[in-house]
């Protein structure tokens, strides 16, 4: 289709929760505004103890550095324009804006996925094969499996991109959702968009139901060789490794697998407010809670924080 064709309309207006009372934009982006922030410094503070700490630089600490940068980027593509929508009323964003927001929605989203995959597989290695885990999970293992997975996932949303930039946009402009997605954009078309539609969905299916099944079998594995352990401290002491990645796991997975089977399997209908609610829990509740999780459960974290804080207090004192 040609450039001419493309299109009537040059900008996307962003409408949020199209049910919201003008009554509460004040609040509503006020509590965004605070999710943000706290993504920001949950996120950026592990990047702070991770950086200077020769002894966090291992597989395990590695993978989660990946997960932090997908998550500061992926709230960083999402949340400013929603918050000005509703702080200043600045809800329009350029044609092409949308497509490059968009193109960046679902391609953290599928680095995110495949990142929870490579996790897997470390904990899988670690309590399946302990004595191999250093031999297959070197550093240099995981940077080649990080690469990979911020590469593939590119692929497939360039493509979705691609095919949906050139539709014929030429009634509403008006986006029933609190950013740019793939449905929301392609529900605009003067046109069809079955063939369009289709692909994107099996995309997206393969893109969380691949690692999903890895993920799946790897934890049946590690549960099975857990069991086998004769001692029950020793059983818990193993298991525990992998319990702050399997909660992580769950949070990203569990409310997506609910939506979507609410959806197709039960036939229950979400108004648009209730599933804007329900696909912002799923999209920023993980990388505001998963700091908490990597400084809670991480022995290491937890003992270089308390060393810090210490020295500082020492500090404080001596200053007095």
């Amino acid at each position: 289709m040609s450039e001419t064709n493309k299109s009537f309309i040059s900008e996307f207006v962003i409408v949020g929760f199209p049910g919201l009372d003008q009554h509460y934009y004040g609040m509503v982006s006020a509590l965004l505004f605070i999710v943000y922030l706290a993504i920001l410094a949950g996120n950026t503070a592990f990047l702070v103890v991770f950086a200077p700490e020769q002894g966090l630089h291992k597989p395990m600490y590695f993978i989660i550095l990946n997960l932090v940068l997908s998550d500061i980027l992926f709230s960083t593509t999402t949340l400013p324009k929603i918050i000005a929508k509703y702080w200043f009323k600045a809800g329009t964003i350029s044609f092409t804006g949308c497509f490059v927001q968009m193109f960046f929605v679902h391609y953290f989203g599928s680095v995110n996925s495949y990142i929870l995959l490579i996790m897997s597989i470390d904990r899988y290695v670690a309590i399946c094969f302990p004595l191999r885990y250093p031999v297959i999970m070197k550093n240099s293992n995981v940077l080649i499996l990080s690469i990979t997975a911020w590469l593939v996932s590119c692929t497939g949303c360039l493509m979705m991109v691609i095919r949906a930039y050139p539709l014929p946009y030429c009634s509403s402009n008006t986006i029933l959702h609190c950013y740019c997605d793939h449905i929301a954009i392609t529900t605009l078309a003067c046109t069809d968009r079955t063939p369009y539609a289709t692909p994107a969905l099996i995309s997206a299916m393969i893109v969380l139901l691949v690692p999903l099944s890895f993920i799946l079998f790897s934890y049946f594995s590690i549960i099975v060789a857990v069991l086998r352990i004769a001692s029950t401290k020793a059983r818990v002491k193993t298991f525990s490794t992998c319990s702050g990645q399997l909660t992580i796991i769950a949070l990203y997975y569990i409310p997506r697998i609910f939506v979507y089977m609410s959806a197709s399997v039960f036939g229950i209908k979400f108004n648009t407010d209730m599933r804007l609610t329900v696909i912002l829990l799923y999209s920023l509740l993980p990388p505001m809670l998963n700091p908490l999780i990597y400084f809670l459960r991480a022995e290491e974290i937890k003992k270089i924080l308390i060393t810090r804080l210490s020295r500082l207090k020492i500090s404080a004192h001596s200053d007095h």
